[in-house]
């Protein structure tokens, strides 16, 4: 099996079983549990809705990215497949009608909701004994039997780009308000989010050098242990919050490389971003430190860790203006306040 497959596996088993302590409400959030070493508080895991009860406005038809067309003619019953889908959902004032979640819907309002993925794999069987109106998927989605059989089922079901970066914040909201018949709340959700980015990007410090950044995707129990680049998903945030993607700017234009000391030379990062529940899983930032490759570099001598939960950081989404307020404390804080 090639080396990028066998990196492409792993990341995807890290990620499930980080995806499942995050849905059970395993580990304690932002609190690293040694004493210190990153600052700022994580978003609240909430999402805001920008209406109490929207209306659905239907039939509508849209283009799924799959290149179907589909037509929704029902919204009382909705089961979206992804947790930034679910984000968006509950986002436009229809949180009351939607009846599953994917184990990514980690906020608050979702957690009582019945669960119909198992790891990344969606449950056909589950979703379809909910008696759903419409389902919401990503590209990723699967496996693609399970599509296929809610498909074959009569249920309408709408695949959506991913949004990798901020410019897809508002083409993604505006999507999802569409297919769902709620397009007037969509743009009033895009143009709060504008404002809100826009405001968290506004409380950068002015002055002096832009911190070099790398995002490192942890996961102790899988040994797992990823230094980001460019297509990682996080470089727009980054970038957007004042920084330097250190993995990007050191030449790694491909998503995730493994960490090794020579790599983390060449990126030289003054902060290290991580995941909270890959914090938690290397022992905190007295562990995070100490892994092989990362000791060296100037973040880790400095004690300088940014952290942002899983189910939030990478969502692009209503709750991304929380995500950059975080990350523009806890990058641009100097060592020796930390």
């Amino acid at each position: 099996m090639p080396r990028t497959t066998r990196v492409s596996r792993a990341l995807a088993a890290a990620a499930a079983l980080a995806i499942a302590l995050a849905g059970c409400g395993c580990g304690s959030g932002g609190d690293s549990g040694d004493g210190g070493g990153t600052r700022g508080e994580a978003p609240a895991d909430r999402v805001d809705p920008i209406t109490d009860e929207a209306v659905p406005r239907l039939p509508a038809t849209v283009r799924s990215a799959d290149g179907r067309e589909v037509t929704v003619t029902g919204a009382d019953r909705i089961v979206p497949l992804s947790g930034s889908i679910s984000e968006l959902v509950f986002s436009l004032g229809l949180g009351d009608r939607v009846v599953a979640r994917d184990v990514t819907a980690t906020f608050e309002q979702a957690s009582d909701l019945p669960v119909v993925t198992r790891a990344h794999d969606v449950s056909a069987e589950s979703v379809l004994s909910l008696e759903p109106d419409v389902v919401l998927a990503e590209e990723t989605t699967g496996p693609a039997e399970a599509i296929d059989q809610i498909r074959a089922a009569g249920v309408p079901l709408v695949v959506f780009d991913p949004a990798r970066d901020l410019g897809d914040v508002a083409g993604r909201i505006d999507a999802v308000a569409a297919a769902l018949g709620v397009a007037d709340e969509g743009a009033k959700l895009r143009e709060r989010a504008r404002e809100r980015i826009e405001a968290a990007r506004a409380e950068i410090p002015s002055g002096g050098e832009k911190p070099r950044v790398a995002f490192l995707y942890v996961r102790g129990s899988a040994s797992v242990y990823m230094l980001g680049g460019a297509r990682s998903g996080a470089s727009s945030l980054i970038e957007a919050a004042g920084g330097v993607d250190a993995g990007k700017e050191s030449g790694l234009d491909k998503d995730f490389t493994p960490i090794t000391s020579e790599a983390l030379a060449r990126a030289a990062p003054d902060v290290l971003l991580v995941m909270t529940k890959g914090l938690e899983s290397v022992g905190g930032v007295d562990g995070l430190v100490e892994l092989p490759g990362v000791a060296q570099t100037p973040a880790a001598m400095d004690r300088r860790i940014a952290s942002v939960d899983d189910g939030v950081l990478l969502n692009y989404g209503p709750r991304t203006d929380a995500v950059l307020r975080s990350l523009v404390e806890q990058i641009h804080a100097p060592g020796e306040d930390r």
